[in-house]
């Protein structure tokens, strides 16, 4: 089980409003390098801390499969290294309902609820896997366009690597709709690593 131990901030990211919410598994609080409570979502990393390995997940398997695949090939070998789990909610509002005159607030709650309970179980599968591969793990809940709050949660936090899965659009598809792993190849502000998910034939 995991629970939440500190709000570290809340504050503007871009255009949109950015929460950020430590969650971590039993050892995160020494071997993660981010300390619970600090101020403005930036994270103090520790001496020990030779790397910080920021993971992107969400509900997809293939975000999963990154993160485990990450703690393996990377995290091993690296001692010290600190992993952050990044997960993104959009922020519930009005918007949801365009074109209706009134929204009863019952309906705003259940949207929070459904979200949050969806966050929840993201988070803890996360947590899960790092339990499994027996590594010390913080999780971030970053809230607004999940592109530019991750972006700029990496920043805040001073990653030197993002991870995220590859949901291997076919070449159409990634044409109509674009990359989610090419914007943050483009944007973050440093290395990422897109890890594919396995037993897949390639862009068609």
């Amino acid at each position: 089980m995991w629970s939440i131990e500190a709000v570290i901030a809340r504050h503007e990211a871009s255009a949109s409003e950015r929460v950020v919410m430590e969650e971590s598994t039993e050892a995160a609080a020494t071997a993660s390098g981010v300390a619970p409570g600090a101020g403005g979502g930036e994270a103090t990393r520790s001496p020990a801390a030779t790397m910080k390995v920021v993971v992107a997940v969400d509900a997809s398997e293939e975000s999963l499969h990154a993160l485990s695949w990450a703690l393996d090939h990377v995290v091993r070998l690296h001692p010290g290294a600190s992993v952050v789990v990044v997960h993104a909610q959009h922020r519930v509002d009005r918007s949801a309902y365009a074109g209706l005159a009134y929204v009863p607030p019952t309906a705003m709650d259940a949207m929070r609820r459904t979200q949050a309970e969806n966050t929840r179980k993201v988070v803890s599968r996360a947590l899960d896997v790092c339990k499994q591969k027996q590594a010390s793990a913080t999780a971030v809940l970053v809230v607004g366009d999940a592109k530019e709050a991750i972006c700029q949660a990496v920043e805040d936090m001073r990653a030197d690597l993002l991870v995220l899965g590859s949901r291997g659009l076919g070449m159409v598809r990634r044409a109509l709709l674009g990359s989610v792993s090419d914007y943050f190849a483009n944007h973050a502000r440093c290395p990422v690593l897109i890890v594919k998910p396995p037993n897949k034939a390639g862009p068609k």
